[in-house]
């Protein structure tokens, strides 16, 4: 018969503590868990284990309780007492040799049937895996299927047959992971919430289930953190642009209109040219920068020093005339680096007047009141970046990772002015661009949409996400309460007119 060792007082030890443990599975800022929230997962994932052992254990004793008493009963073990009796007088006659080779036979099969029962667990795992999974392709391998179904002109058939096989495969793996979740329905709160919380680590937020999302309604509720996203709130609002013409935040994407809309804030802008120009028509001018009407980035913006010292930002290139300007410009057409033939100009701030040093780059990702990310960037002699928190800590985001620099950072007052700003545009987020000039920051221009945003790592996206949707309420509530855009609303019937 199997006995079991279960130290009982140990396990309710354990559970208390789980139950008594602050577990909150949420993660900081940047989605980094505490060691303490890390420890207490741990301590329940052991627990859910030894529960599992022990409830495994039981069911095999009763199995061999039942069957023992059914051999008992059964008249085959009746009949055969004497012979049970005689094979055992056999067994003391004829010593013990027989026996010792009997025992070390039993335990070679133990050993092979151990071998044999973990190649099969193997083989099954592997199946499991080739189920849900079976192809598996290096990156330099994708690429070349890719460029060659490109080349033989097959790339859009290519495409559909990837979408249907990914469709395929995403239905098996969600599949698997909501009857994983669904099975801890019934469980214990903690485990439940933990197996809810490693499932939704896999799921996009439109295939978490409902029974899930109902966990975190409850008293001792799981956090729903994947179900957030700065990308996918990006990405419905780029769609709403669609449907609904305008959004309050695009309005603010023409520089004039931007201009104009912060003159009403009262904020330090640079002196800019309201005409566009084609390339030949720019007036010659020092102390400027050119730029396409309409445009992003550092494409075709030049900064013009002096006229034989002129700065090509996207190349890194120093110019020593117009005519060399000119024909960066062309280029810049030529290649589909600027779209229209389309020019602004605008005053050339610097970061230092001495050392002509060009300002650089501080951007605020703000979500209405709220400043989340703030992006600092040089780009000359060469272009760096570096991430900081409103809290004025330095932080990796998965975007720019190999060109980090140690930047400058920003005041208190310079980032309340952010903030602020953000406040009286009825949107749940916009970029606010300022450069930095040797006297402080001078707005630069409004971004609705940065471009890659899908470039920051899950931690970021998700809590770059909830400080969208935390703004998305903010919002509602003071358009409840009836909150007047007061300046907003006096650009939008200056436009009217």
């Amino acid at each position: 018969m199997v006995t079991i060792k279960n130290d009982d007082s140990n396990q309710m030890n354990n559970w208390e503590k789980a139950k008594r443990s602050n577990h909150n599975l949420d993660h900081s800022p940047l989605g980094e868990s505490s060691n303490k929230d890390k420890e207490t997962e741990e301590l329940i994932e052991t627990l859910i284990k030894k529960d599992a052992e022990i409830k495994k254990t039981e069911i095999q004793i009763r199995r061999n309780k039942k069957n023992i008493k059914y051999m008992e009963q059964s008249k085959t073990w009746k009949y055969s007492r004497p012979l049970r009796i005689i094979t055992s007088l056999f067994t003391k006659l004829t010593g013990r040799k027989e026996e010792k080779a009997q025992t070390e036979y039993i335990n070679q099969l133990k050993a092979d049937l151990h071998n044999t029962q973990k190649e099969l667990y193997q083989t099954r795992e592997n199946l499991q895996e080739m189920m849900l999974d079976d192809r598996k392709l290096d990156s330099n391998k994708v690429i070349e299927l890719v460029r060659s179904a490109k080349e033989d002109g097959n790339l859009i058939d290519y495409i559909e047959k990837v979408t249907q096989n990914k469709e395929v495969h995403d239905a098996n793996y969600i599949k698997v992971l909501r009857y994983a979740a669904r099975v801890f329905m019934n469980d214990k709160t903690e485990y439940r919430n933990l197996a809810y919380t490693k499932v939704i680590e896999g799921l996009k937020i439109e295939d978490i289930p409902e029974f899930i999302i109902r966990a975190g309604l409850d008293e001792k509720a799981i956090p729903l953190k994947q179900a957030a996203s700065f990308r996918a709130s990006l990405n419905i609002r780029m769609r709403q642009k669609q449907l609904v013409e305008p959004l309050p935040e695009w309005l603010l994407d023409n520089k004039q209109d931007a201009y104009a809309f912060i003159e009403k804030l009262a904020v330090k802008k640079p002196w800019f040219s309201d005409k566009k120009y084609k390339m030949g028509e720019i007036p010659q001018q020092e102390g400027i920068v050119i730029k396409p009407a309409d445009g992003a980035g550092s494409r075709g913006v030049y900064l013009v020093y002096s006229f034989n010292d002129i700065v090509d930002i996207k190349r890194s290139q120093s110019l020593d005339s117009w005519e060399a300007l000119k024909a960066n410009m062309e280029k810049d057409i030529i290649s589909k680096w600027v779209d229209e033939d389309e020019w602004m100009m605008e005053e050339l701030i610097l970061e230092s007047t001495e050392e002509k040093i060009p300002a650089s780059d501080v951007k605020f990702y703000c979500f209405y009141g709220k400043v989340g990310l703030i992006l600092e960037i040089t780009r000359f002699p060469e272009l760096k970046y570096c991430w900081w928190t409103a809290a004025g800590e330095r932080i990796r985001t998965g975007k720019y990772d190999e060109d980090l620099f140690k930047g400058k950072g920003f005041t208190d007052n310079e980032l309340a002015l952010a903030a602020d700003i953000s406040l009286n545009i009825p949107a749940p987020f916009i970029r606010i661009d300022f450069l930095r000039s040797q006297h402080g920051l001078v707005f630069g221009e409004f971004t609705p949409k940065p471009g890659n945003y899908d470039e920051f790592d899950q931690h970021t996206d998700q809590w770059m996400g909830d400080n969208f949707i935390e703004a998305q309420g903010r919002l509602v509530n003071d358009l409840i309460n009836r909150k007047q855009f007061k300046d907003y609303q006096e650009l939008i019937e200056s436009l009217d007119k």
